[in-house]
């Protein structure tokens, strides 16, 4: 038996009122941590503009440089985010898993994605229009000013990320203390 959801939970009224059929991926969005505490209307505008979407260990999901027209909520298996050096090649950021969200691009000028990112094993997503999400955001102000507010936490947490891995490689370049150059 299936413990039964509040009537005021946000799956709850994504699945609609009961007269109708539920949607399964506009509750499956609904129960991601990103978007706890969205307004519940905005869920079925969310699942309008997406689907799931599965990729095999090794499939590349984004690639640095490209047009960033989309993002993706992690929902199983791991994502390996990398960002291109000149000198280093590949730098590591970060491993994404269950709950991340990865893309933040698709919403800042000139959209195009600033990493790499690879499937480490199988990886299932739900799969966002983020230029089609956009245009939402910028006709209905209170579902941007939400979007904006979840990203901005993606992008710093992102950032924080960049700066450990900067660290770890200007460690790894440095002489050992005493030693020569």
């Amino acid at each position: 038996m299936k413990p039964s959801k509040s009537a005021n939970s946000p799956a709850a009224a994504a699945a609609g009122s009961g007269t109708e059929p539920a949607n399964p991926l506009c509750a499956l969005i609904a129960q991601q941590p990103f978007f706890k505490g969205l307004n519940p209307r905005h869920f079925q505008i969310l699942a309008d503009l997406a689907m799931e979407r599965e990729f095999k260990a090794g499939e590349r999901i984004v690639r640095e440089g490209d047009p960033a027209n989309r993002f993706y909520i992690i929902l199983e298996g791991q994502v390996d985010l990398r960002f291109e050096s000149c000198e280093q090649g590949q730098l590591p950021i970060q491993l994404l898993g269950p709950g991340d969200d990865l893309g933040w691009s698709w919403l800042f000028p000139p959209y195009y994605f600033h990493g790499t990112a690879q499937a480490v094993g199988l990886v299932k997503t739900i799969f966002f229009y983020g230029t089609r999400l956009r245009q939402h955001c910028e006709e209905d102000h209170d579902l941007g000013y939400e979007i904006m507010k979840r990203i901005a936490q993606v992008a710093i947490r992102t950032l924080h990320a960049s700066r450990r891995s900067l660290e770890r490689v200007s460690t790894k370049s440095r002489p050992a203390a005493g030693g020569r150059k």
